[in-house]
Parts: C-alpha cells; structure tokens; sequence
C-alpha cells in the first residue's frame, strides 16, 4: 500500500466535490447545463511482468463531461425571453471594446448560449445579458430599426356600406356651399387617409339619391370640394339584387363588374404641409342599396403615419417581428441556430456562453425549425438542467469517497509508523 492510491482518490474526490457543488450553484441560472466528473484508473508503466499481478496506482479524473440535455421550459412575464425547445445554441457575438480597451477575450469573436434573456439595446442591437449581440441566421448581428415605421401613403380605400333604397330624391347639391345644405344629400361620413409623409387627411363623403336607384357621391377635403364640385363618383343599382350595376367616375368613366373594385378617386390636391393624395383606387364591390338605414360596414384604406418603435417578438421560426405605434408589424430580421456534431467538445467561457473547438467540431447553422433544429418559444426560458436531488446525493457519495481515501492514507501512516517503532 502506497501513499499514492490514497492522495489520488482524495483529489479526485475534491475535484467530483468542486463540479457538483458548481451544478449546485447553478441549478437555478437559465440556460445552465450540468457536468459531471469522469475517472479512469492509473497504473504505473512497466517493460515487463505479467498484467494479472499489476497494482494500480490511484484514480484520475479523465473529464468533466458537459451534459447538454434539455432543461425544463419555464414562462415568464417578459415577452422578450426566448427558450430553445430542441437541438441549437443561440449564437452571440462579443463587443470590440470595452471602455477603450479590448476584451480579454478576442474581439468580435462568435459564442454560443442557451440562455434566451434577450433585450434592445441603444443602438438597436439585440443583445443578450452579457452585451453580446444576437446573431441572424447569416451570421450578422441583428439590428432593429428604432427610428420609426415610415409613414404610408394611401393608395387603396375599401368602402362596404349600405345605402337606404326608400330614401327620397335629394335637391340638387350646391357645390358653392360648405358645408352642404341639409336636404341635397341623404348619407356623410368622414375617412381619414394619409398623404406620403403620413400626415392625416380627413375625407368627407355626402352621398345623394339623384333618382330611382341612382346615386351621386360628392367628396370633399379641408372644405374644397373634390372635381370642381361635381360628383366624384355616379351609382346605378339593380332593384331586383340592391347591387350596383355599374359606377361611373369623375372622368366619366363607367366601370361594371370586376371593375367596380378599382374605381379611381380624384386626386386630393397639395395643400400647406399637405402633399397631394392621388393614384386612389376605391373598391365599391361591397356596396349594397337595401331598405333600412344606411350604414357603414367597412370603411378601410391602406395609408398609415409614420410609427415609432414599440416592441419586438420573435416568433417560433426565429423570424424578428418589429411592432411600430401606428400598428404596423415588419420582419426586421431572421435569427439562427447553431449545433454542432459533439456538443461536449464546447468550451465554457462564462456567461451561459461556449466557444466551438476541434473537438465539437464547426457549427452548422440554419433557421429555428429546420432539419434538426429546435423551435423557439417566446415568453418562456429554459431552465437549467441541473437536478438538485441527484446532486446532493452525489454529494454524499463524492464526500464519503474523500473520507474513505482519507482512512486510507491514515491507514498507510500507521502501518509506517509500526515499522518506525520495530525494534
């Protein structure tokens, strides 16, 4: 018996105490991946002597293996956190300097995480809690426009509405006064669009019954009347269907059938910060003349304002959804994942990061839901996979190794102690 065995197995065991009592410490650190110590046996080399008699000489650790199971995926109140469900690292890369000076580590370098606490930073980056910024599946840095949506201009009004079919002949409208005079219309209503820097444009309709199943449309913006005055658009209706049979514009052009979709506007001239509105389709396929009330059912255009920057989600594909206040939602970009052939060849570098060496082999990088890849979940991390109950009795075990080693190295002093003491 050699001091040796027991000095080896103490060390080990002081090394199995330090990767448990590490699980432990991150049992509660998203995105974190268990280790676990691995021995081998150590004999002495020899040129000769049969194998059957040889002794070992104590225990190593081999490796401390990385255990890159799935965690368990938690919820959170932050719509900006990003869970994994599946195979793939998130793929981050480092700031170029800090403060003036350059990292430790080199600069511009590519990590690897599963830890999704993602947030925008000042310039528009996304970045992770360490600064580093979140990579696209082109491996590009992804960065968000945080200057606003730009504005819209209108080129397309939908109008679905009904006009009363027991209305009365109106008198004769009077483009010289505005507002109208009651009496020479029987329906108005008021739309807004948008001109091209997004500034808002209200659009007065007043439609009028000429006659039996006839109707004239007058529009009207900042109290000018569209056409010089004279309709913006004639109707004719069917009594048997209540549906138009034809509509014919200000150019006195007449459309039918599928053409009622595309009736053009008059062009809603420039005026103070105002920039004309033209090139204006209104699609009157979904206008009706039944008995009752005239009413609006849909009365929509395709402008908007200019919006500023609101939020922004990343759906389960990885794509990058920008929302804007005027309600617009864009595709500002589409995050990757990386895998790797042998994920415990990764290197830990801190962080909930890893680095690929030779071992793990060069990444293989793609979108969120292809091939192998995971899918993400929004509003949601995933935990670390340590479990704590096995952990602890790991403890237990590595501890009473040591101790036993211990016994072992106090047996070994006493039995030369006894031969100090031959006399």
């Amino acid at each position: 018996m050699g001091f040796q065995q027991g000095l080896s197995g103490l060390n080990s065991s002081s090394k199995s105490l330090e990767v448990i009592g590490n699980n432990v410490a991150n049992a509660n650190t998203y995105g974190a991946k268990s280790s676990r110590a691995e021995f081998a046996d150590m004999y002495a080399a020899s040129l000769g002597g049969s194998g059957t008699n040889k002794i070992g000489i104590g225990v190593r650790v081999a490796a401390v293996a990385q255990q890159f199971t799935q965690g368990n995926l938690t919820t959170t109140s932050n719509p900006l956190d990003i869970a994994i469900n599946g195979d793939g690292f998130f793929m981050v890369q480092r700031w170029d300097p800090v403060n003036g000076t350059e990292n430790l580590q080199a600069a511009g370098e590519r990590l690897y995480s599963r830890n999704g606490q993602f947030k925008v930073d000042s310039s528009g980056y996304i970045v992770n809690n360490e600064g580093h910024k979140v990579l696209s599946n082109d491996s590009n840095p992804i960065k968000l426009n945080l200057t606003g949506g730009a504005a819209q201009a209108t080129t397309r009004i939908t109008a679905d509405l009904n006009l009363n079919a027991t209305d009365g002949t109106d008198t004769p409208f009077d483009a010289t006064q505005y507002p109208p005079v009651t009496g020479t219309f029987s329906f108005a209503t008021t739309q807004t669009l948008y001109d091209g820097s997004g500034e808002a444009v209200p659009l007065e309709y007043y439609f009028r019954k000429s006659g039996i199943d006839q109707w004239e449309a007058f529009t009207a913006v900042g109290g000018s009347y569209l056409n010089g005055g004279a309709p913006s658009f004639t109707m004719d209706f069917d009594p048997s269907t209540s549906l138009p049979t034809s509509i014919t514009d200000s150019a006195g052009n007449t459309s039918t059938g599928v053409g009622l979709a595309s009736v053009p506007l008059p062009t809603i001239p420039a005026s103070g910060t105002r920039s004309a509105i033209s090139g204006v389709t209104v699609d009157f396929s979904g206008i009706t003349q039944y008995a009752g009330s005239s009413t609006i059912n849909e009365l929509a255009q395709t402008g908007y304002p200019k919006g500023d920057f609101s939020s922004f989600q990343i759906d389960s594909n990885g794509a990058v959804l920008v929302r804007y206040t005027n309600g617009v939602t864009e595709v500002g970009g589409q995050l990757g994942l990386a895998r790797f052939t042998n994920s415990q060849g990764l290197q830990p570098v801190g962080g909930n990061e890893w680095k690929d060496t030779a071992a793990s082999g060069s990444p293989l990088v793609d979108k969120p839901g292809s091939g192998r890849f995971g899918l993400l979940q929004g509003g949601a991390l995933e935990e670390s996979n340590v479990d704590l109950t096995g952990e602890l009795v790991n403890m237990i075990v590595a501890q009473r190794a040591y101790q036993a080693n211990a016994q072992t190295i106090k047996t070994e002093d006493q039995v030369l102690q006894t031969l100090v003491n031959l006399r």
